[in-house]
């Protein structure tokens, strides 16, 4: 038997969600997969280029990235000045939320200086916690929407001069089909557990809810339906919703601690 025989899982993944379902369904769960959130190049990147060519000048003393997702873009974006711009990451001090910008740092032969102790912006912050960061110039990898505003202004309010670039857009219109679709099967209560790997994937699924007037019900059936949360910024998203997550991984907040916790969440489960 199969560590997740008899699991109905909503894997509401876009890039990744694939490999994140199949990394379910080796294990025996049965998934529903729901593409709540499409990641799209920026229709004008003029502003990333900007902010990439003051990289390029020496312009700021610290890299911070938030996201895997925004250093591929950046480079990109960088195009012919790749080589300059790759360079010139190389000079700076580069400090990363989580894992995944860390991991695209070395893929281009990089590594980040500096792990947040936490995945999360006030992470970031505590690695400035003990430093006099009055004048010092960072650059700051943002992700699309407001999530991040709050640790800009902490770090304005400290003294540092902070230049930001965000290097993507969403397209959270898309499948809207499906996303009604997944919400209908978590209202009629044949979904085990709902597995979310990012925060737009959250506020996704409940905008359509709430477009159909379901909001409500879908709270109720989430607050009733176990879930799993990659890491502590998915989990707070839920927290300001009123939901709580029953699963996260202790530590390396990608998919497959994800999926050893949701087997070991699963086994506890059983009498």
């Amino acid at each position: 038997m199969a560590a997740l025989d008899g699991l109905t899982v909503l894997v509401p993944e876009n890039r990744e969600l694939d490999l994140f379902a199949a990394m379910l369904e080796q294990e025996g769960a049965a998934t529903i997969r729901c593409p709540l959130v499409r990641i799209l190049p920026l229709s004008d990147t003029q502003a990333a280029e900007n902010w990439i060519a003051h990289c390029i000048a020496g312009d700021f003393d610290d890299l911070v990235l938030l996201t895997g997702e925004g250093l591929r873009h950046l480079l990109q974006i960088s195009g012919p000045r790749r080589q300059e711009f790759l360079l010139a990451i190389g000079k700076m001090r580069k400090i990363v939320r989580g894992p995944k910008p860390a991991r695209v740092l070395r893929e281009i032969s990089l590594m980040a200086d500096v792990s947040a102790p936490r995945p999360t912006s006030d992470g970031v912050l505590d690695v400035y916690a003990s430093e006099n960061i009055m004048g010092r110039r960072i650059a700051l990898q943002l992700y699309p929407g407001d999530g991040a505003r709050g640790l800009v202004e902490a770090l304005e309010q400290r003294g540092a001069i902070v230049a930001t670039v965000t290097p993507y857009a969403y397209a959270s219109a898309a499948d809207t089909a499906q996303v009604q679709e997944a919400i209908a099967a978590l209202l009629h209560g044949k979904i085990s557990l709902v597995a979310f790997t990012a925060t737009p994937q959250i506020e996704r699924l409940l905008a359509v809810a709430n477009e159909a007037g379901e909001g409500t019900a879908l709270c109720d059936a989430l607050r009733k339906t176990p879930i799993a949360a990659v890491g502590p910024v998915v989990e707070e998203s839920l927290r300001r919703h009123g939901l709580t997550a029953a699963l996260s991984p202790g530590a390396s907040f990608h998919m497959k601690p994800l999926v050893r916790s949701i087997i070991a969440w699963k086994q506890a489960q059983q009498p």
